[in-house]
């Protein structure tokens, strides 16, 4: 099934003053080239940056970890979101999950959808379609209610824990979205009991294994790129670096994407804003989980960027190049980088 999304441009900056920010140069043979821009390259306003944006790009923003009742840094990163999707002119928002804290929702009446999501991601800009992805904290409610409300929102994307679309890009590429569920693939959990883990083991990971081989392997359509979206990170700097479920997940799925030439790896779980791409890596992995709340994060083996403040990231993708802005919630542009082809 074929989504056409066409947008224009727009771009996005202002001078970061205060940002926590790691920039490591990525060392090592890549396949693909990741370029980050200088400060010196960075437009100096708003209006600049739109002006200079190619108009033959689609653009979306990606965010997680954002469900809070409409907490002060959820606002705050909501009305940021609302300014950007509407000078980039967004087609779509992907979510990578833990969209509901701290439970989840138990039906499609549940007083989150209200409080969490539509009182606070309003206007015009961002009555889009929201890919989503279900998070940890998503699967202690009803998962099911979160993908029955997708027949209740014209807005709201979830039809199945995991699926995908392919996307016309504005140039005439095509782009293909997978969205996993990556909380059966965490074995810890497994051991956690009660309702959580009983809804992890109806899920069947060697089915969803299988679709990912069989979605990634298409060789049916000429993909320019490929995005995988999911909620736990394969690499961190931050609280999970050396978690055992961060290294138990690259070990599932850090040769997989590269076997299938993920170009780049959206997530979430580490509630603070990454990208890395360890030497000899083909995808890159951005980590976008601070919608809702933040904490310290660091550096590790391939860190390009780190911050741990509020904010989400515009991804512009055309047939050449897919461009990534990192903004903060009160409207600095943190970091800019682009893979080409």
């Amino acid at each position: 099934m074929n989504e056409r999304y066409c947008t224009k441009a727009g771009e996005f900056y202002a001078r970061c003053k205060r940002a926590l920010v790691f920039i490591v140069v990525l060392g090592g043979c890549c396949q693909q080239p990741l370029l980050p821009a200088t400060a010196q390259e960075r437009p100096n306003s708003t209006a600049q940056w739109v002006s200079q944006q190619p108009g033959d790009a689609s653009h979306f923003l990606v965010m997680g970890d954002w469900g809070r009742n409409g907490s002060e840094q959820q606002q705050a990163v909501a009305r940021q979101m609302r300014s950007t999707a509407a000078a980039i002119d967004a087609e779509f928002i992907i979510s990578v999950g833990d969209n509901f804290y701290p439970n989840g929702v138990q039906s499609v009446q549940d007083p989150q959808w209200k409080y969490s999501f539509e009182e606070v991601y309003t206007g015009y800009a961002l009555n889009r379609d929201w890919f989503i992805a279900l998070g940890n904290h998503d699967y202690q409610g009803n998962i099911q209610a979160q993908i029955d409300y997708s027949a209740i929102s014209r807005r709201w994307v979830m039809p199945a824990p995991y699926y995908a679309r392919s996307i016309r890009l504005e140039d005439g590429g095509e782009m293909l979205l997978v969205v996993m569920d990556t909380n059966p693939f965490i074995p810890a959990y497994y051991s956690k009991g009660g309702d959580f883990a009983a809804r992890l083991r109806r899920q069947d990971t060697a089915a969803q294994r299988k679709w990912l081989e069989e979605v990634l392997g298409d060789t049916s359509v000429r993909y320019q790129w490929k995005i995988v979206v999911g909620h736990h990170p394969l690499y961190s700097g931050g609280k999970r670096k050396e978690n055992a479920d961060t290294h138990s997940f690259a070990q599932q799925f850090r040769s997989f994407f590269d076997a299938h030439k993920v170009d780049a790896y959206l997530c979430g779980h580490e509630h603070d804003l990454q990208i890395i791409r360890p030497a000899g890596a083909y995808t890159t992995q951005f980590l976008s989980g601070a919608a809702g709340e933040t904490r310290p994060t660091g550096t590790t083996d391939g860190t390009l960027f780190a911050a741990s403040e509020p904010g989400f990231m515009t991804f512009s993708v055309s047939a050449q190049e897919l461009a990534v802005k990192v903004i903060k919630a009160d409207g600095t542009m943190l970091y800019t980088t682009a893979l080409k082809k």
